[in-house]
């Protein structure tokens, strides 16, 4: 036999469920980057053209490789020959890098940078460094890998090999996704 005390608490639980779930599902969008959600939108410098662009916008529709990175890191040094092999093999099917260097000083450090490893991807640039915070990075290199969706896919944290099999699966697979 069902009490009314016990209904009370079904109803009770229910309720609190449903309003969680309620939650869920109207929260607002992240203020970092997580993945299986939409990065926050941040305006950059891009070089050399010296203009400012919105990240979302440029990107949008494209499968986006978005690194950030620093002239003098030496782990980011590393690893951009790997990025530009990878950005070389897809970008013909829609595939973008976005790198934006964090440097405090002027864009010649970045130009002379791409010109001197033979960089024909995007390079931006963020002198105030507050896409960190905004990102809430932990440090350099980080990169997110964001789908035609404009959801982040994959982040990771280090100097990584990009165009080793794994990531060019990963990058193969958002490739062949729809929007």
């Amino acid at each position: 036999m069902i009490t009314r005390g016990g209904v009370m608490a079904a109803a009770a639980v229910a309720g609190i469920a449903l309003g969680a779930w309620a939650m869920t599902r109207s929260a607002p969008a992240p203020d970092r980057a997580v993945v299986g959600e939409r990065p926050p939108d941040y305006v950059v410098r891009r070089v050399p053209q010296g203009d400012s662009t919105h990240l979302r916008a440029v990107y949008k529709n494209h499968v986006t490789l978005l690194n950030f990175w620093a002239t003098w890191c030496g782990p980011c040094r590393e690893e951009m020959p790997s990025i530009q092999r990878l950005y070389a093999a897809y970008r013909a099917r829609g595939f973008q890098v976005a790198a934006v260097s964090v440097d405090e000083g002027d864009d010649a450090a970045i130009l002379a940078y791409g010109r001197d490893v033979g960089l024909t991807f995007d390079l931006l640039h963020d002198q105030s460094g507050n896409i960190q915070q905004v990102y809430q990075t932990t440090g350099l290199p980080q990169t997110f890998l964001i789908g035609r969706d404009g959801r982040v896919a994959y982040m990771t944290m280090g100097a990584s090999e990009w165009d080793a099999p794994e990531m060019r699966q990963r990058v193969e697979q958002l490739l062949s996704q729809e929007n």
